[in-house]
């Protein structure tokens, strides 16, 4: 652990040292980014064991998730808080469940309840979970891409197995600064490109639909119209 907050201490200062020897120009486009590197870890942790155990059940509708095995977050990773008797996993997504490549895969306030169903659960993430063990590692973002890469290449990360899907239904989540909450949804995650052969983010098709090339999936996304607790969810817009 000390090892990691000296690799962000330092990772911290390189980013002032690049800033301070950039041109005004990107020293102006380096301010504009909002989460340029990993925030002390505490600012990632929840409080206490038993308040993220019951966020990530606000995940999915209590029939769901009071059935599931719940994860959390600690100093050394994610590890299993509550047996699971039905097949489902909850836990709180933190940022760095995005891409790399996403302006927010630093930020320390996103807090996204997620329940897997068994094949999601012990095919896709695993995938979360290993950036996350890097991420505690103080790896870079290219570092944690060019990893998660190798190890798909090399079938240490099972294959995408079908019928992986979850719920993200609470009330509670934050997904990042722009929507916030956003709705509750439905996620199906496909292995490939197979946005066209499902019909999604076509006019008036009810499915949207995200290429997710680092993790070698498409991830298709159903609005419902309740939380997870059965109150009624704002309208979608159109």
């Amino acid at each position: 652990m000390r090892n990691n907050n000296v690799n962000l201490i330092a990772l911290a200062f390189l980013v002032q040292l690049v800033i301070a020897g950039a041109t005004p120009q990107t020293r102006a486009q380096a301010a504009k980014a909002p989460y340029p590197a990993m925030a002390p870890l505490d600012q990632y942790l929840m409080p206490d064991e038993k308040s993220e155990i019951a966020l990530a059940r606000t995940a999915a509708p209590a029939s769901i998730a009071d059935g599931a095995e719940v994860m959390v977050l600690g100093k050394q990773g994610f590890t299993t808080a509550v047996k699971g008797s039905n097949g489902f996993l909850c836990l709180v997504e933190r940022s760095w469940g995005a891409a790399t490549d996403d302006a927010e895969f630093w930020n320390p306030k996103v807090r996204s309840p997620i329940c897997f169903n068994r094949p999601a659960a012990t095919t896709f993430v695993p995938i979360f979970l290993m950036k996350t063990k890097l991420v505690l590692a103080g790896k870079s973002k290219s570092e944690i891409s060019e990893a998660v890469a190798s190890a798909m290449d090399k079938k240490e990360l099972p294959a995408l197995e079908p019928g992986a899907m979850c719920y993200m239904m609470s009330k509670q989540q934050y997904l990042n600064d722009s929507v916030k909450s956003w709705h509750p949804h439905l996620m199906f995650l496909v292995p490939g490109s197979a946005e066209k052969s499902w019909g999604a983010n076509l006019p008036g098709s009810p499915l949207l639909a995200t290429d997710d090339p680092e993790e070698r999936a498409t991830i298709f996304m159903v609005w419902v119209g309740k939380w997870s607790d059965g109150t009624p969810a704002p309208p979608m817009a159109h």
